[in-house]
């Protein structure tokens, strides 16, 4: 295998269409997610339309002993992952108190650890080879703090700053990390955390163009790249910083009101 993308969440949404673009580029993938059914599909479909090859591992990265084992599994296979794309991720609405407490651990585990563990992973291999790239897919919440998805947003913004400190520290080397951020999007993330009923997904974008503005951004070596957003959302984007927390506070929780 040759020129080989790693990416986590690649079932479905955002991951899958990435998958598809590095495919379209003629490079070769490794396909992780929970279900291995659909990844097998994926690598059926590529494989043929593309002519490149898919390994698929199937993982519940929410398990840092899966986690483990994706790596494992990886290097005793000897395939040198180019491009590092940590995608999965989920989130969940509602009151914080008033939800599963195991659903907080699954998602700090999965848009924090999981992601963590595999950048420290294979950074060192990037390193050595003075070439690579990362690819974090974070979000817009990670510009504020979000009630009523209080885990989701505090996790977004770890990735956010994870992303941007680790690309600091690779200055003077060849790998980049490169921090994805997409506001509404079509994909299966909406329907699972309850948001798809909220104002903020009354208008979203494609997942195939937040695939490709992230996967462009990420050649490109960029730091940030916010996809997805309508005039109105990159205006408070940019007002933010200037209005009183409070006032951030209020209007979030409203859009996120069912």
């Amino acid at each position: 295998m040759k020129n080989i993308a790693l990416i986590t969440g690649a079932s479905t949404g955002i991951g899958k269409e990435l998958a598809i673009i590095h495919a379209e580029k003629g490079g070769d993938l490794v396909v992780v997610a929970r279900s291995e059914d659909k990844l097998v599909t994926l690598k059926k479909e590529l494989e043929n339309q593309f002519g490149i090859s898919v390994k698929v591992i199937a993982k519940d990265l929410t398990d840092l002993n899966a986690v483990q084992e994706l790596y494992n599994e990886v290097k005793k296979e000897g395939l040198e992952i180019e491009y590092l794309i940590n995608n999965a991720g989920f989130g969940s609405l509602g009151k914080f108190a008033e939800q599963n407490l195991m659903t907080h651990v699954s998602m700090i585990n999965l848009n924090i650890t999981a992601l963590t563990a595999l950048s420290h992973m294979f950074l060192p291999d990037l390193i050595q080879r003075n070439k690579g790239k990362i690819l974090n897919v974070s979000s817009t919440a990670s510009f504020m703090p979000g009630p009523l998805q209080a885990v989701y947003f505090a996790t977004k913004a770890y990735v956010t700053f994870l992303s941007n400190a680790l690309s600091e520290e690779l200055k003077g080397t060849n790998v980049t990390v490169t921090n994805l951020m997409p506001g509404a999007t079509e994909t299966e993330f909406g329907a699972r955390s309850g948001m798809d009923k909220t104002a903020v997904f009354k208008s979203t974008v494609s997942a195939k163009s937040v695939a490709l503005d992230g996967y462009n951004g990420m050649l490109k070596g960029q730091l940030d790249v916010i996809s997805g957003l309508g005039t109105s959302e990159k205006i408070m984007m940019k007002m933010i910083p200037f209005l009183p927390k409070k006032v951030v506070l209020g209007q979030i929780r409203k859009m996120q009101e069912v």
